[in-house]
């Protein structure tokens, strides 16, 4: 589980009460124990009342919507000044037609015509006799009231200032422009559309479900249902929160919503990585139609530079702590604990994925008593590093390297059921729940393990039997499934987390999941776990800016999108420098990392081009030359990117390397090519082989 998840805002009822132990009976007649619980009450004041941190945020919001409006309305001056003019003209014109229309009857002027039009000339006299009267009466009234303002208006410019007499004009010319717009339209200021980051309110939202579909009738009615809003739109750090259940009758839950996430955001006018909608269930005060949303300003996971590790200039690290992962939207920091629990990472390439789950690999490197298997299906250069501790290391996915992956994980279960064996020996007051503990490695030299297989799929799609294929596949899903509770945590990643490539029973068994950016829900869930997109953990939401973004689930109902820190390959160099120094203070350092030719010891010393050749021939006693270029090229292509096999045997004979025979015959297949024994020689000369 993570540390520091999304706190799902949970107003009203808090943590309950405990009361002193009590004694119940059950129905059996057995006597129960347990504790009387009591319910707070709701809180009286808002929390903007009660919180000083709220209340300034309140304050400084409603100060920058303000600032807002001002500028708006400041920026159409001008356009007032227009509109006041000339509406002021339109508006004692409408004015003036309306009174004439008042004085003599103008609303009898149809009935009237119909009358004559018809010929009936008694109603029509009628009704001219009784246009008469009131024009008689509605006369005198106008003449009078006029007679009594220019009586007023006289008695003003006689006895007050003049500039009095500027300003009830400008008033009245005012109150004519009022009326000089549109026919269905009064005043000539323009409504101010303000930003979501600046006033979300009830009505905002209510708007939303209600143009989603989740709630029914027209936001005019009175009548019409809307959101029961437990705590109101208020400000929260960089964005708003709010809390509110869905009106009992709609016929509507919390995951309808969570369903319609994207279409909520686009009717609030933000991007879905915006919106964070969470269900909030019953411990923190919920229920099925309960939701809690917090709207972000800007996109919260952009920032110009990456976020260095913590474990950088970390001089050890437990893996029984949480490992720093990144941070959320609020910029809380994530912990990723990964103890007794397996992590899949995927996603599209070149979106950070790698950079994620070296994570894992570099917390464990600064943990001496974890112990490294490592696969790297691409055979590139980020995990080259790791050869300074690795108990075992696979690159590339080239025959050799398959067979060597099978042998490893063919070790691994071998050594799982022996810890089993030794943990099913100690005595149960020490290992009460049958799982490894800190105390249990202390004690007993045992050790944690850590498997990580990365480009999962390449080695998959290499194996051309189905049967040997399966056979990999029931490896991995035994260590995910069994080995966890002894200490052994498988750490996978795939570009293409499909049924084709990465089986879904293997992506099943695991627990814990991290998926960047993926083309569409389907894929997410193929990465998540079938549903999640629904639920809200949808990666498919991200957009290329996001690189070192994902979602992270740790649970059926708990995820969060992280923004993962960040090591450089020099980095991660660096810190399995200082994992090898710890292993061999403590005596821990074992399997390729013990070997110097494995790993690398003297590489100062050797020749770039031999030390490389050496690299992606680990699992190969001989190899031709063309594969020996591609293989370089994989590992560093700013480097053996413009090679051909010329270059590369000029460069290997100036190393010092003798060919034995420049024909190597693999599979049959005779062609150019290189023995490993030979660059061993040659690196023998230098002190050590990498």
């Amino acid at each position: 589980m993570p540390v520091d998840l999304d706190e799902e805002p949970a107003p009203g009822p808090q943590a309950p009460e405990k009361q002193p132990p009590s004694t119940g009976v059950g129905e059996d007649g057995d006597v129960l124990e347990g504790v009387v619980v009591r319910a707070d009450l709701p809180a009286l004041l808002p929390d903007w009342v009660r919180d000083w941190e709220i209340a300034k945020a309140r304050a400084d919001v409603r100060a920058r919507r303000a600032a807002y409006k001002a500028a708006f309305h400041a920026l159409r001056t001008p356009r007032y000044l227009w509109r006041f003019g000339w509406g002021g003209g339109v508006g004692l014109y409408r004015g003036s037609r309306a009174l004439a229309d008042w004085i003599t009857l103008g609303e009898s002027r149809d009935l009237r015509i119909h009358a004559a039009g018809q010929a009936e000339y008694k109603v029509y006299l009628d009704l001219l006799h009784a246009r008469n009267d009131h024009v008689r009466i509605r006369g005198i009234i106008a003449g009078g009231t006029a007679t009594a303002v220019t009586a007023g208006v006289v008695a003003q410019a006689l006895l007050l200032p003049h500039p009095v007499l500027w300003v009830e004009g400008l008033l009245a010319w005012a109150v004519a422009a009022w009326h000089g717009g549109p026919e269905d339209e009064t005043g000539f200021l323009d409504e101010v559309d303000v930003p979501v980051r600046l006033d979300l309110n009830v009505e905002d939202i209510n708007a939303a479900f209600r143009a989603v579909g989740l709630l029914k009738g027209k936001d005019e009615d009175e009548d019409a249902p809307r959101l029961v809003f437990v705590r109101r739109p208020q400000k929260d750090g960089a964005g708003w929160s709010t809390l509110f259940d869905l009106p009992k009758g709609s016929g509507k839950s919390a995951a309808d919503a969570l369903k319609l996430r994207d279409k909520i955001a686009a009717e609030l006018g933000v991007d879905e990585i915006q919106l964070d909608m969470r269900r909030v269930r019953t411990p923190q005060g919920g229920h099925a139609g309960r939701i809690s949303m917090w709207v972000c300003d800007e996109d919260p996971y952009l920032q110009d530079q990456p976020t260095p590790s913590p474990l950088v200039k970390a001089d050890s690290w437990s893996l029984w702590d949480p490992i720093p992962f990144g941070r959320d939207a609020r910029h809380n920091r994530i912990g990723l604990s990964i103890m007794w629990q397996s992590m899949f990472f995927g996603g599209l390439p070149r979106r950070g994925k790698t950079a994620a789950q070296r994570l894992l690999s570099a917390a464990g490197a600064l943990d001496a008593t974890v112990r490294h298997w490592l696969a790297d299906g691409k055979g590139g250069a980020d995990w080259r590093p790791m050869r300074r501790l690795a108990h075992r290391m696979v690159l590339g996915a080239e025959p050799d390297a398959v067979r060597a992956l099978e042998d490893m994980l063919d070790e691994v279960i071998a050594d799982m059921e022996a810890t089993y064996r030794k943990l099913g020996s100690i005595p149960t007051h020490l290992a009460p729940d049958g799982k490894l503990t800190p105390q249990l490695v202390k004690r007993y030299g045992l050790y944690l393990n850590l498997i990580t297989i990365d480009e999962l799929q390449e080695y998959l799609t290499a194996i051309s039997s189905k049967e040997r294929r399966e056979a990999l596949v029931d490896r991995l899903c035994r260590i995910a499934r069994r080995g966890p509770a002894a200490g052994y945590i498988l750490n996978a990643a795939s570009q293409r987390p499909d049924a084709d490539s990465v089986p879904t029973r293997l992506r099943e068994t695991i627990s814990q999941r991290y998926s960047t950016q993926v083309i569409d829900r389907a894929s997410s869930d193929m990465v998540l776990g079938k549903g999640k997109a629904a639920q809200g953990a949808d990666a498919s939401i991200l957009s290329e800016d996001h690189v070192g973004v994902g979602v992270l689930v740790t649970g059926p109902s708990n995820f969060v999108t992280v923004l993962t820190d960040y090591t450089t390959v020099p980095e991660f160099a660096e810190i399995c420098e200082r994992g090898r120094a710890l292993r061999l203070a403590a005596a821990t350092l074992s399997g390729d990392a013990a070997d110097d030719v494995l790993a690398g010891e003297g590489q100062d010393v050797i020749p770039e081009a031999l030390a490389d050749a050496l690299t992606v021939m680990r699992h190969a006693n001989r190899m031709h030359t063309t594969t020996l270029l591609n293989q370089l090229v994989n590992l560093a292509e700013d480097v053996y990117g413009n090679w051909d096999a010329d270059r590369l045997a000029e460069e290997l004979t100036a190393a010092g390397v003798d060919r034995s025979t420049t024909q190597v015959k693999i599979d049959g297949v005779n062609r150019n090519g290189w023995h490993k024994a030979d660059l061993i020689a040659a690196a023998e000369m230098y002190g050590g082989a990498p």
